[in-house]
């Protein structure tokens, strides 16, 4: 009978007995990984459907992975690719348990701390449940295919037997020594925040990817890789696989050492692993004093001290200090803020880098600024009915508005002017900066002011309770027709501007065309003013249905 057999509230084992062994263990704990496993899939058909799907996609992807690194095989600066690759999954292992910690729940090792289990008995038993699972299996084949790429002649051979398992265990210690490292904080809200930033962390990535690939195939193909793989092949646990190339060039002195560079990291990862579960298990948890504290600390702080004491005084800096407190402790609106503004500089400065890069693609930092005006009371969720009971005329709610709408032109604005001075300066078109300013400042305004009608016009909820969910079911449709309809007239309301420089440009105004900026920001002024006056008895005769909206889910 297996530990999942046993009755609730039942002990492990018997009174007195004496804590189980490595042996012992490890088959319990590869049962109980696929128990959990199939009662996860038991759930719903759509939790199975999702895995089906991910297994279909997982053994596609890491048949041509395979593939493709065997038929790498040969190739003179193969080693560099496969250094390069193994040190990004090997990354990869490392960061994923900090943003997905709720992905497998083995990884949660406070489960087992009231259970008499050894830490070394336990650490053997749990990387051998952790090689189960599409992860190991994509880690394996990328391991496999390395070696078929590299290895060559009998040396070469012997360290690549040697080099597939060593690169694995050292991806799963390194992931599972993070994992019990940080689970204190992980299972925090600072460690939700975490979670929800994941999906920032993805949309960069493939930007830098995307680049990557763009400058690989501009330098020459694989031969740009070599300065890096040069330093990668002594890191572990591309080490390894640095050192299969090395014995297969006669290099046995040095493939020796790369080797051991390996192993080291694997027993330094499971020392680190066994002093984070010898921690969790002997010390106690830390957050009941911290949260001891807390009262003392209020009593001796200011909520209105500091930076706070700039905003205006009553209402309107009251919203703006609500708003922005809001952007840094809500997980929620702090994701959408932090990937706002990193995407927001990110593809600007992508794009300037590129051969035929414009200063133009500034603009894009504020149009995603701009996006954060939509949904204003869905920002607020169910808390929103504390809001409604301030709001009783049209003149409140245009103060609400226009008090939210400064908050956002607080970090906007100046963040607008960075991003286009940046991008001026990659581009090296400085001369173009007072028109780019111009026309970011009109399209913010508009978003602004769209922003408000759509928030009056189109509530909708944001749940709580999923790091990945933005929209309540039901509402995705009044979503979309919020966030994409209002972009498509923020552009239509930035026509005259746009229209203006073309034409200036075209007529050889260009002596004239710093007077985009003044006439940009006097624009964007004019129309987010228009769309507060529109919003504001919108959301006075309306305060029942968003209260109704932005309350489901």
């Amino acid at each position: 009978m297996s530990v999942t057999d046993l009755p609730a509230g039942a002990p492990a084992t018997a009174p007195g007995a004496r804590p189980a062994g490595a042996q012992g263990l490890t088959p319990v704990f590869v049962r109980l990984k696929l128990a959990l496993l199939r009662n996860g899939l038991r759930q719903s058909s759509g939790r199975r459907a999702a895995y089906v799907t991910s297994v279909v996609v997982t053994l596609l992807f890491t048949a041509l992975q395979l593939t493709g690194l065997v038929l790498l095989r040969g190739h003179a600066h193969a080693d560099a690719l496969v250094v390069l690759l193994v040190a990004v999954l090997a990354l990869g292992w490392a960061v994923m348990p900090l943003f997905f910690p709720s992905g497998d729940e083995t990884l949660d090792p406070t489960r087992l701390v009231m259970l008499p289990l050894r830490p070394r008995s336990l650490i053997v038993a749990l990387l051998t449940a952790s090689l189960v699972g599409l992860g190991p299996l994509f880690t394996l084949s990328l391991a496999v295919g390395s070696a078929i790429a590299l290895a060559h002649g009998a040396a070469g051979a012997v360290f690549a037997v040697v080099a597939v398992p060593l690169a694995l265990l050292v991806c799963v210690a390194l992931a599972r020594a993070v994992a019990a490292g940080n689970i204190r904080l992980l299972t925090s809200r600072k460690g939700r925040d975490l979670a929800v930033l994941s999906g920032l962390v993805i949309a960069v990535g493939i930007q830098f990817v995307n680049y990557g690939a763009q400058r690989l195939g501009a330098a020459g193909g694989l031969a740009s890789l070599d300065p890096a793989a040069a330093v990668l092949r002594w890191v572990p646990p591309a080490s390894a696989f640095g050192a299969v190339d090395s014995a297969s060039k006669g290099a046995y002195g040095q493939a020796v050492a790369q080797s051991l560079l390996a192993v080291a990291a694997l027993v330094c990862a499971v020392w680190l692993w066994q002093r984070s579960l010898e921690k969790l298990m002997t010390a106690p948890d830390g957050s009941t004093l911290a949260a001891a504290s807390q009262p003392e600390r209020a009593r001796s702080g200011r909520s209105g001290g500091g930076l706070w004491k700039l905003l205006p005084e009553g209402r309107t800096g009251t919203v703006m200090q609500r708003s922005l407190r809001y952007a840094v402790r809500d997980p929620k609106t702090k994701a959408a803020w932090v990937t706002s503004l990193a995407v927001g500089l990110i593809v600007p400065v992508i794009n300037a880098v590129q051969e035929h890069g414009s200063v133009y693609f500034a603009c894009f930092a504020a149009g995603m600024l701009g996006t954060q005006m939509y949904n204003q009371f869905g920002q607020d969720t169910s808390a929103f009915w504390m809001v409604s009971l301030t709001i009783s005329s049209a003149r409140d709610a245009y103060l609400e508005l226009r008090a939210r709408a400064l908050a956002l032109l607080v970090v906007t604005v100046p963040y607008s002017v960075l991003v286009t001075v940046v991008t001026a300066a990659v581009v090296g078109n400085w001369k173009a900066l007072p028109e780019v300013m111009g026309l970011s400042l009109a399209l913010l305004g508009a978003m602004l002011g769209l922003g408000a009608v759509a928030s009056a016009r189109f509530a909708y909820s944001i749940p709580q309770d999923g790091a990945h969910k933005s929209v309540a079911p039901g509402q995705a449709g009044i979503a979309s027709i919020s966030i994409f309809g209002g972009m498509l007239f923020a552009a239509v309301l930035s026509a005259p501007l746009i229209a203006l420089t073309i034409w200036l440009h075209l007529s050889g105004g260009h002596g004239w065309l710093w007077l985009i900026l003044p006439v940009g920001a006097g624009y964007g002024t004019l129309i987010g003013w228009a769309g507060l006056r529109l919003a504001a008895p919108r959301t006075a005769d309306r305060l029942p249905e968003i209260l109704a909206a932005v309350s489901k889910g």
